[in-house]
């Protein structure tokens, strides 16, 4: 088993060249999202990651709001190439939209308060697990993925847009696909710079 999800981990890779033909119907690319995230671990059992899971034209829209407040901000002479980069990730099939419930960690500040400084940190924690756990479910089904952060510039849009509980914090969204081209050649740091071993 170890040595199955490190070869997974190694297979998981970003990948910026998707499509939107899934090797799997809609649904069952749902569920396995969502079983990622219900078995990512979170600090104190907290389960405080939430999802927008968004396919076809919804995924579609998420990224013309992008473009919209995009446009706000660069420059006109570079907004080409940045609606490029926002074709290439409405190429794919669909998008996680990654949020962390500001309630259950609030509630938990309030219930320890011994703790109360760390939960926001915990809740980090946890969000970044539920988008590894997405990341390596894909992976293992054929998909690719990308991960991109463009809020808090789009928060609003996709609250009004989705009806997204006020206490849903964005963090992060996720572009899955057919994978058209493979990810490049990873490096990787020398071991000596990056670990230490004491034994």
């Amino acid at each position: 088993m170890p040595e199955n999800y490190l070869a997974l981990a190694k297979q998981r890779r970003t990948i910026y060249a998707l499509g939107k033909d899934l090797p799997l119907p809609d649904d069952d690319v749902i569920q396995t999202i969502q079983d990622a995230i219900k078995q990512a671990p979170s600090a104190f059992n907290s389960q405080s990651s939430r999802a927008l899971i968004l396919l076809g034209n919804e995924h579609n829209k998420f990224w013309e709001l992008v473009r919209e407040q995009l446009r706000k901000i660069v420059p006109a002479e570079s907004f080409h190439a940045t609606s490029d980069k926002l074709d290439g990730f409405a190429a794919a099939a669909g998008s996680v939209l990654f949020f962390e419930d500001q309630d259950v960690v609030t509630g938990l500040q309030e219930q320890f308060a011994a703790y109360a400084d760390n939960f926001p940190i915990w809740s980090e924690h946890s969000s970044g697990i539920a988008q590894y756990a997405v990341w390596l479910a894909l992976a293992e089904k054929g998909i690719g993925a990308n991960l991109q952060h463009y809020n808090p510039l789009v928060d609003e849009d996709v609250q009004r847009t989705w009806n997204i509980p006020a206490s849903w914090k964005l963090r992060a969204h996720m572009n899955f696909g057919s994978i058209i081209a493979p990810a490049g050649d990873k490096a990787y740091m020398d071991d000596a710079k990056r670990f230490i071993v004491a034994k």
